[in-house]
C-alpha cells in the first residue's frame, strides 16, 4: 500500500514490446497489450452493449478503481461516448474472453483536469480489461429486442431524420440468408409500407446518422408480420435482416414550428391520404395518416370560428376512422380506445357508438355491445343497422347463457359425483367389529372367545407322538 496516497500499489506499469497502437491516427495515445488471447474472430460492433471487468491504475501502479473489487461486471454501449475515448477505441479491438492492458494518455482519458481526487491532471491511465461478451444494440421503442442494430460504418454529424423526413437509402433484405430485396429508394418516413419498407426499418432510420451503414435484425412483428409480403416473396411471420445505408435525408418541418393554419392544412392532407389508403385496403397506412391528424390538432386551441369548427370535425373524424381501420384489422381493444376518444368529443355520435358496439362484440362482450346499439335507437328508432345488431347481441347473450348453464351444470354434477365417491370411500374405510363378520352364505360367524380358537387343528398336531 502506498502510505502517502492511501491507494493500493500494484507496481509500475510499462507496456511490453508487443503493445500495439489502436488510435486511428497512430499517435500512441492508446496502446493495447494483450495478456490473454480471445476466442474466435468476431469483434464487438459499434453500439453493442459490452460486458467487461477492469482494474484501473496510475503509471506508478496505484489502483484507483476496480469492477473486480466490487464483484460486478461493467456494461456500456460501445462507441457512444459513454466512457473515456480510450475505452471505446480499445474494447472495439478485443475478442470474447480476451484480457488486455490499455495504456491511455490523458487526451484519450480525463485530459488536463483529471478526475479529482483519484485521478490527477494530465494523467496517463492503465486499465486491465477482460471482455466477456456483448449484445447487439436494441433500438426498438420498448426495448423488447424487436429491432437490433449492428453498425458497420458510423454516420457523420449529430442529426437524424424525423417523422415524415424524406430519406434516401440503399437496402438489402435477407431471410434465412437469401436476398429477397435489393435496391435504392427514396420515401417519406411514415409512408414506408407504400414502398414495401417495413415498420421496423422506419423506426430504425429515426436513429441513423447521415451515411451510416448498419445491419438490422427484425422480429416478425417489426417486419411484415403474419401477412408476409407476397410481392417480395417474404413468408408470414418471417424474421428479417436488412442492411441499410442512409445516403441522405431532408428533415420535415416539425409541428411545433408550424402555426395553427399550417397544422390545419397538414391535417387535411393527411385525411386525404388516409382515405385513399383505406379505400385500397391499406389500413395500417391509413391509421398512420389519421394519427397524424390527432398529433397536429389535438392540443391546438388557437383557431377561431369556422377554422375551430373545422379542427373539431377533423379530430373527430380521425378517431372514428382509426376505429374503423382497427375493426378491419380485428384490433378490437384499440378500436374501443379510439371510439371512447371520439365519444368524449361527441357523446351521441352514432358512428362512435356503433363501432364501439362492434368492438365489444369482437371482445365477446355482447351485453356491453347491446347498450351501445340501444343508445343509438333511443335517438333514432328507425336505424335498421343498430336494430340488426341488437338481434345479434341477443342471440350472443342467449348463446352465452346456454354455455354458462352447461358449464355450471357440469361443475355441479362433478361436485355431486365427487361427494358420492368421497362418501363411498369413507364407508369402505369403516372396519366392522369381529362379531359382525358373516360367512359367505350370509349366516353369522361364531363369536371368537380365544385367539387360539381361530387356529385350525390337524390330526397330527393333536397326537402325542408328534411331541416325543
Amino acid at each position: 500500500m502506498d502510505q502517502t496516497s492511501g491507494k493500493e500499489a500494484l507496481g509500475p506499469c510499462v507496456p511490453s514490446s508487443n503493445a500495439i497502437d489502436v488510435t486511428p491516427d497512430k499517435d500512441g495515445g492508446v496502446l493495447k497489450d494483450v495478456k490473454q488471447e480471445g476466442v474466435g474472430d468476431e469483434l464487438p460492433p459499434l453500439g453493442s452493449s459490452v460486458s467487461v471487468h477492469y482494474v484501473g491504475t496510475l503509471l506508478d501502479g496505484s489502483k484507483f478503481d476496480s469492477s473486480r473489487d466490487r464483484g460486478e461486471k461493467f456494461e456500456f454501449p460501445l462507441g457512444k461516448g459513454n466512457v473515456i475515448k480510450a475505452w471505446d477505441l480499445g474494447v472495439a479491438t478485443m475478442k470474447r474472453n480476451e484480457i488486455a492492458v490499455l495504456y491511455c494518455k490523458a487526451n484519450y482519458a480525463y485530459g488536463e483536469s483529471g478526475s479529482p481526487p483519484k485521478i490527477p491532471p494530465n494523467a496517463t491511465l492503465v486499465f486491465e480489461v477482460e471482455l466477456f461478451d456483448w449484445k447487439l444494440e436494441d433500438i426498438s421503442k420498448n426495448k423488447e429486442g424487436g429491432i437490433l442494430r449492428r453498425t458497420l460504418k458510423p454516420g457523420s454529424g449529430y442529426s437524424s431524420p424525423n417523422e415524415e423526413a424524406l430519406v434516401e437509402i440503399s437496402l438489402i433484405c435477407r431471410h434465412n440468408g437469401k436476398v429477397l430485396d435489393e435496391r435504392e429508394v427514396s420515401f417519406n418516413l411514415g409512408d414506408g409500407l407504400e414502398h414495401n419498407i417495413p415498420d421496423g426499418v422506419e423506426q430504425a432510420l429515426l436513429k441513423f446518422k447521415k451515411q451510416e451503414r448498419s445491419i438490422l435484425q427484425l422480429k416478425p412483428e417489426f417486419g411484415f408480420g403474419s401477412s408476409g409480403n407476397e410481392e417480395l416473396g417474404i413468408p408470414a411471420n418471417a424474421s428479417l435482416e436488412y442492411e441499410i445505408e442512409l445516403k441522405n435525408f431532408e428533415k420535415a418541418k416539425e409541428s411545433w414550428s408550424m402555426d395553427a393554419d399550417e397544422k390545419l392544412e397538414q391535417a387535411k392532407m393527411c385525411k386525404e391520404k388516409g382515405t385513399t389508403h383505406f379505400k385500397t385496403g391499406k389500413y395500417a397506412l391509413a391509421i398512420k395518416q389519421y394519427a397524424k391528424i390527432v398529433s397536429y390538432l389535438e392540443f391546438e386551441k388557437t383557431l377561431k370560428d369556422e377554422k375551430l369548427a373545422e379542427r373539431d370535425v377533423l379530430v373527430l373524424a380521425a378517431y372514428l376512422n382509426q376505429a374503423m381501420c382497427c375493426l378491419k384489422l380485428n384490433e378490437f381493444n384499440i378500436t374501443k380506445d379510439h371510439c371512447l376518444k371520439a365519444l368524449e368529443l361527441d357523446p351521441k355520435n352514432e358512428k362512435g357508438l356503433f363501432r364501439l358496439g362492434q368492438a365489444f362484440l369482437g371482445m365477446h362482450e355482447p351485453q356491453s355491445a347491446k347498450k351501445q346499439f340501444e343508445t343509438i335507437l333511443q335517438s333514432d328508432s328507425s336505424n335498421k343497422a343498430a336494430s340488426n345488431q341488437v338481434v345479434i347481441c341477443n342471440a350472443r347473450i342467449r348463446e352465452q347463457h346456454q354455455k354458462d348453464k352447461k358449464l355450471y351444470s357440469n361443475i355441479f354434477n362433478t361436485m355431486a359425483e365427487n361427494d358420492r365417491l368421497r362418501a363411498l370411500r369413507n364407508k369402505q374405510m369403516e372396519m366392522p367389529e369381529p362379531t359382525q363378520w358373516e360367512n359367505n352364505d350370509g349366516s353369522t360367524a361364531c363369536e371368537l372367545k380365544d385367539p387360539l380358537d381361530s387356529v385350525p387343528c390337524t390330526e397330527s398336531e393333536d397326537s402325542e407322538s408328534d411331541y416325543n
